[in-house]
């Protein structure tokens, strides 16, 4: 399992958990219906936001079935998003594909043995097709993602940092190398508009791709650097010569841009997607960097803020429960990623208000 998004059951509300977990368990299982059991391994935890904003969008066309045990679940029975969900199946979509492009990466950055990366690489070539077959049948033309994994590569190589030599060639600078991913995420997220029949949301939704894309990127890049650098693999905060400390600049700009691009967004379920893609990726940030005062500078010209009153919630709050729940031992403002949060103003959907 890769992805930045990983809420713990420490601070999560239960009903918002319970989502969550129904459209990871319903990426895992339109994998398996798909391609197969070994296309399960390609599940990952942020492919499922694809999943989560198609049904915030149109709730009605995202069924749910209960599904059998699982040893993942505890052997417990579930609700999950079914296979038959467009969103679902963008997601399963997208995930092989960029899963295959993970694979190639690997391979090309030479973490394979020379015995290994012929098979490797046959597995990526299958789950791109199968990506590519599985999209089409929702419209979505995975080339883009294609195209971004091939510049991506490309990119790589002409920023790899020279053996004894000084970092990055001239003019790749570290957005240029994160590019790629900003496009291929935007491309998926803009694409659940299409499904929801809400054209209108593509713009907002394509933007919060692109800034959700360059923290996943940046944030891979920071939790990966020291051991990239003890192995001499490429890192593109090495190959750029990119500071911490700037690196965490632009995923707290990332942050704010992609919040204010979500409040842009049409909804007919907000929370869920707003707690991921608000409370969830600034507590990313804060795993990849330690917690710290933010230092966004970004300020979208011209914003509409639609909801003010969703927009101030999941600016605040995350996956908790309110102080006055007793059912952990730990009250919600001990618990709250923000303390100067007010716990009880945003649980109004969920079964601990």
């Amino acid at each position: 399992m890769f992805g930045i998004i990983r809420p713990c059951g420490e601070h999560a509300c239960p009903s918002l958990r319970r989502a969550w977990a129904a459209h990871l368990c319903g990426l895992c299982l339109t994998l398996r219906d798909g391609q197969g059991q070994a296309a399960r391994l390609a599940a990952n935890y942020d492919g499922l936001i694809v999943s989560v904003l198609a049904e915030a969008q149109l709730p009605a066309a995202s069924p749910h079935r209960t599904a059998g045990p699982c040893a993942l679940r505890g052997f417990r029975s579930a609700d999950v998003v079914d296979a038959r969900a467009r969103g679902a199946r963008l997601a399963a979509s997208v995930s092989l594909v960029l899963a295959a492009g993970r694979i190639r990466d690997h391979v090309a950055d030479g973490d394979s043995a020379s015995a290994t990366a012929p098979v490797r690489g046959l597995l990526a070539a299958r789950w791109a097709a199968a990506g590519a077959r599985i999209g089409a049948g929702v419209g979505f033309d995975t080339a883009v993602l294609d195209s971004a994994v091939g510049r991506q590569l490309a990119l790589e190589r002409r920023a790899a940092v020279p053996a004894g030599g000084a970092a990055g060639t001239p003019g790749v600078s570290l957005l240029d190398l994160t590019g790629p991913a900003e496009e291929a995420v935007a491309a998926a997220f803009a694409h659940t508009a299409v499904l929801a029949g809400r054209p209108g949301n593509a713009e907002a939704l394509a933007e919060a791709g692109r800034f959700f894309g360059r923290i996943a990127h940046l944030l891979d890049a920071v939790e990966d650097r020291e051991e990239d650098d003890a192995r001499g693999a490429f890192n593109p905060l090495t190959a750029t010569g990119t500071s911490r400390e700037e690196a965490r600049r632009l995923c707290d700009d990332a942050a704010r841009g992609l919040a204010l691009a979500l409040a842009e967004t049409e909804l007919e379920d907000r929370h869920l997607a707003e707690v991921l893609l608000g409370a969830e990726v600034r507590r990313a940030v804060d795993r990849a960097f330690g917690a710290g005062a933010p230092s966004a500078s970004y300020e979208r010209p011209g914003i509409v803020r639609k909801s003010a009153a969703g927009v101030a919630t999941f600016l605040t709050c995350g996956m908790w429960r309110p102080r006055w729940s007793r059912k952990r031992g730990r009250p919600c403002d001990e618990r709250c990623h923000l303390r100067e949060c007010d716990c009880c103003s945003c649980c109004d959907c969920c079964d601990c208000s």
